[in-house]
C-alpha cells in the first residue's frame, strides 16, 4: 500500500497511462475489422454500460447551469476520440499517442491566446521544444499520406479544448457527469451517421461516416477491453489529481508512450527510429517543463 500520497498519485497516474494504452492496442488490433467510427460507437457504448448504472445508484449532486459548455466538451472529446483511433488504425501506436499527448503544448498555447495566461519564457521554450518534437516524428514518416499526421494534430488540439473546458466546468457538474457529456456525444455522433448512412445512401468513409458491423467471435473481447481499458485509465486519472500533493503526476502521464510503442510492438508495429525517439523525447521535456513551470507558480500563489 502506497502512503505518501504524491508517490499515491503517481501510482495511480502510471495505472491511467496504462489503461489508455492497452485501449489503443485493443483498437490497433481491430484494425482490419473495424474503421474508426465504429471504435468510436462501440468504446463510447461499453463506457455508458458501466457508467449509467453508477448514476441512477447515486445521483450526482451539482449546481449545473451550463449545459451548452458542457455539450461543446462533449463534442471536443468526441473529435479528439475519432482522430486518434484513426490514427491508431494507420500509424505506429506511440506515434499516435505523442500527436494526442501535444495537448500539453496546445493548453499552454491556447491559455495564451484566449485567457491571457503567461507562464513565463520557460513554458514559450517548452512549447518550441514540443513543436520541433512533432516534426522529428512527421519527418521520418513522410512516406504516410499528410492527412495522417494532420489527424494526429487535430486529436491534440481538440483534447486541449476539451481539457480546458472541464477545468471551467468542475465547478458546476459531477465529474461523472462531464465524463457522461463525452460517451453520449462519442455514441450519438457516429449512430446519426449509421442513420444518415442508411437513409440517405451517402458512402460511408470509414470515419465520420459510417456502417453499422456487429462484432464476432473474439472481437467481442476486443471491444469490451477497449471500453473497460479507457474506462480504467480515467478512473485513475480522476483518482491520481485527487490524492494530496499530486500536482506532478501528469507528468507520468508520458509512460502512456513509452507503454504504447511496446504494445504497438506486440501488434506488429516497427521500432521507432533514432529520429522518431528524439522527437518522442522533445515532447516529454517539453510537457514535463510546462507541467512543472504551472506547478511552481500554482504552489507560489
Amino acid at each position: 500500500m502506497v502512503k505518501d500520497e504524491r508517490y499515491k498519485g503517481i501510482f495511480f497516474m502510471l495505472l491511467a497511462a496504462l489503461g489508455f494504452s492497452l485501449m489503443g492496442g485493443a483498437a490497433k488490433a481491430l484494425k482490419e475489422s473495424f474503421n474508426a467510427g465504429q471504435l468510436v460507437f462501440y468504446r463510447n457504448a461499453v463506457g455508458l454500460i458501466f457508467l449509467l448504472p453508477g448514476l441512477f445508484i447515486k445521483p450526482p449532486q451539482q449546481q449545473g447551469g451550463k449545459p451548452f459548455r458542457l455539450a461543446f466538451r462533449g463534442m471536443m472529446g468526441t473529435v479528439a476520440l475519432y482522430t486518434l483511433l484513426y490514427c491508431i488504425l494507420h500509424i505506429p501506436l506511440g506515434t499516435a499517442m505523442s500527436y494526442n499527448l501535444t495537448s500539453a503544448l496546445f493548453i499552454a498555447v491556447f491559455s495564451y491566446f484566449l485567457f491571457n495566461e503567461y507562464h513565463g519564457k520557460r513554458v514559450g521554450f517548452a512549447v518550441l521544444l514540443g513543436f520541433a518534437g512533432m516534426l522529428l516524428i512527421y519527418k521520418p514518416v513522410m512516406h504516410l499520406p499528410w492527412y495522417y499526421h494532420l489527424a494526429g494534430l487535430i486529436s491534440g488540439i481538440t483534447s486541449a479544448i476539451a481539457y480546458l473546458t472541464v477545468n471551467r466546468l468542475a465547478y458546476y457538474y459531477d465529474p461523472r457527469v462531464i465524463v457522461l457529456s463525452f460517451l453520449l456525444s462519442g455514441f450519438l455522433v457516429p449512430l446519426v451517421t449509421m442513420i444518415i448512412h442508411y437513409t440517405s445512401g451517402i458512402h460511408p468513409d470509414g470515419l465520420f461516416i459510417v456502417d453499422f458491423k456487429l462484432p464476432s467471435g473474439i472481437e467481442w473481447l476486443w471491444i469490451l477491453l477497449m471500453g473497460l481499458a479507457a474506462l480504467f485509465g480515467q478512473y485513475f486519472v480522476t483518482r491520481a489529481f485527487g490524492a494530496d500533493k499530486a500536482g506532478i503526476v501528469s507528468i507520468f502521464g508520458y509512460a502512456n508512450i513509452i507503454y504504447s510503442v511496446f504494445i504497438g510492438m506486440l501488434l506488429g508495429d516497427a521500432f521507432p527510429d533514432g529520429m522518431t525517439w528524439a522527437g518522442i523525447t522533445l515532447i516529454i521535456v517539453s510537457g514535463v517543463i510546462i507541467t512543472l513551470v504551472k506547478r511552481k507558480q500554482k504552489i507560489s500563489r
